[in-house]
C-alpha cells in the first residue's frame, strides 16, 4: 500500500499528522473519499488554464479536512504546471484593512509561492530568474548577440527595454514600479549582488513598511500596500503565465477569522473585497487566476456575521437547491466537504499504518482487526458523532502506534480500550456573548 512512497514523504506525513497539521508533501498517499471533488477540480483547472478565472469556497466543520483539501489541490495544480500559494487568515492577516493587515496577507502569499520543483514554498526568486533568463535569451536573439556577451553592461539598455516592455504589456496598475524593481533584481542577479536581489524581493513581497526605506534601498518611490496589493497579485498572475505556467492558484485558509472580526464595518469591507475578487474572476476581468477560500459553515451561512450577511454574496453563493448528500453539484462556487464514512476512515488508517511502517522501518503490531476494534472504540464514545473529527481519529491512531513501537511489551488491547476523546473544537462564544449583551 505504501510501496512507492519516498522516505521524506513518509516522515513528513507521520510528523505532521501526529502534530495535528497537514503535511505539505505526500498527500496523494493518504487521500481517500475525494475522487469526485478532485475530478471536478481538474476540470476547473483546465478552464483556468484556458484563460478563465474561478473562485471556490470549500466549506466544512472544524477538523473535517478543509486544510487537507487545499494542500491536496496544491499537489494536483502543481502537476498541471500551476504556480500555487497558501496563506491563512489570522487576526493580523485579512483582505481589507488600512493598518497593514491586508498587505501582511499578501506578503504571506508571496512568501509561500510554490512550483512542482519547489513544493515547500519560497519559489518567487526561482520564477523571477527564470523569467529574466527568458528575457535575456529573447534580447540576444533579437539583436544577434551571444548569450555570453548580452550580459555585458554595454547591452544593459537592451535588457532594460525588453523588461519594461514586457512588464507594461502585463501590468494593469503599478507596472512602472514593478518593472523598475525587477530591473534592480536583474542588476543584482547578473552582478552577484545578493543585497540588491534581497531588497528587490523584499519590495516585491510587500515587506517594506515605509516609502523612504524603499527609496533609500532601491530608488523606487512607491511600495506595495493595503490598497494596491491585489493589483500586484494580478500582475504576478500574468507574469507567471508569460513564463509558461498554466496559471496562478491562491489558497486562503481559516476564513473563520474574517467571520470573527468584531467590528461590523471592517468585517463588511472584507466581504466587499471577496465580492470584488469574485466579480473579477467570473466577469472575465482577469485570466488564469484561481482563488480558493476554506471556512466553516458559520463563515458562509451565518446571516448576522457570515458571508450570507452580505446580500450580494448571499445571492451569488446560495447552494443549488437540487443538491443532496448523494447528488452533488461541483460546478457551483461553494463545495461542501462531506465527512469521511466509516469505510473510508478504515482505508485511511490502513494507509497510515503502512506509511508508519515505512517511516520507522518496522512492522506495526496492529492488524486489520485491530484497526476495526480501534474504530469501534473511538466512534462509539459518547459525543463522537457530534464533535469527533478525522484529525482526532488520525492523531489518536498514530499515538497508539507510536507507543506500541517504543514499548512493544504493552498489551495493544488495553491501549485500544483506553481511548478517550474530548471536544477540541475552538470555543468562539466570547464575541457572541458580547454582542448579545
Amino acid at each position: 500500500m505504501a510501496d512507492n512512497i519516498k522516505p521524506k514523504e513518509a516522515t513528513a506525513i507521520i510528523n505532521s499528522l501526529s502534530a495535528g497539521v497537514v503535511p505539505k508533501i505526500g498527500l496523494q498517499h493518504i487521500t481517500v473519499g475525494r475522487k469526485a471533488e478532485i475530478d471536478a477540480f481538474l476540470k476547473s483547472l483546465y478552464d483556468v488554464k484556458n484563460g478563465h478565472s474561478l473562485v471556490k469556497f470549500w466549506i466544512g466543520d472544524y477538523g473535517s479536512g478543509k486544510s487537507f483539501m487545499l494542500h491536496l489541490l496544491n499537489t494536483v495544480a502543481m502537476k498541471q504546471k500551476f504556480v500555487v500559494a497558501n496563506a491563512d487568515f489570522t487576526p493580523e492577516n485579512r483582505l481589507y484593512s488600512n493598518d497593514g493587515k491586508a498587505v501582511a496577507l499578501y506578503s504571506a502569499i508571496m512568501d509561500n509561492i510554490a512550483i512542482q520543483t519547489k513544493p515547500e514554498g519560497g519559489a518567487l526568486s526561482i520564477l523571477l530568474e527564470k523569467w529574466i533568463d527568458q528575457i535575456i535569451t529573447k534580447t540576444a536573439e533579437e539583436n544577434d548577440i551571444s548569450l555570453i556577451d548580452i550580459r555585458d553592461d554595454k547591452y544593459y539598455y537592451l535588457i532594460e527595454k525588453n523588461i519594461m516592455k514586457t512588464i507594461n504589456e502585463l501590468s494593469d496598475v503599478g507596472g512602472f514600479d514593478f518593472g523598475f524593481v525587477v530591473l534592480k533584481y536583474y542588476k543584482g542577479y547578473i552582478n552577484d549582488n545578493e543585497l540588491l536581489c534581497k531588497n528587490a524581493l523584499k519590495w516585491l513581497k510587500g515587506e517594506y513598511k515605509y516609502k523612504s526605506e524603499a527609496r533609500a534601498d532601491l530608488g523606487v518611490r512607491e511600495i506595495i500596500n493595503d490598497g494596491n496589493y491585489y493589483n500586484m497579485l494580478k500582475n504576478f498572475c500574468k507574469l507567471f503565465v508569460s513564463i509558461g505556467y498554466s496559471g496562478f492558484m491562491v489558497n486562503l485558509d481559516e476564513a473563520i477569522n474574517l467571520y470573527k472580526i468584531s467590528n461590523a464595518p471592517s468585517r463588511e469591507k472584507n466581504y466587499e473585497k471577496i465580492l470584488a475578487i469574485y466579480n473579477d474572476c467570473f466577469q472575465g476581468k482577469i485570466s488564469n487566476l484561481f482563488i480558493n477560500f476554506a471556512g466553516t459553515k458559520e463563515f458562509l451561512e451565518n446571516e448576522r456575521k457570515g458571508l450570507f450577511s452580505y446580500d450580494a454574496l448571499k445571492s451569488r453563493l446560495a447552494l443549488n437547491k437540487f443538491e443532496t448528500l448523494e447528488i452533488r453539484d461541483f460546478a457551483q462556487p461553494v463545495i461542501k466537504l462531506k465527512p469521511l464514512n466509516h469505510a473510508e476512515i478504515f482505508v485511511l488508517l490502513q494507509k497510515l499504518k503502512a506509511i508508519f511502517n515505512v517511516n520507522y522501518s518496522v512492522e506495526s503490531a496492529l492488524n486489520d482487526n485491530d484497526i476495526q476494534l480501534f474504530m469501534e472504540e473511538i466512534l462509539n464514545k459518547p459525543g463522537a458523532n457530534e464533535f469527533l473529527t478525522p484529525r482526532e481519529i488520525i492523531r489518536e491512531f498514530l499515538n497508539i502506534m507510536s507507543i506500541l513501537r517504543q514499548n512493544p511489551s504493552l498489551d495493544k488491547n488495553d491501549l485500544l480500550k483506553a481511548i478517550d476523546i474530548k471536544d477540541e473544537r475552538p470555543i468562539d462564544v466570547s464575541l457572541e456573548m458580547i454582542e448579545e449583551i
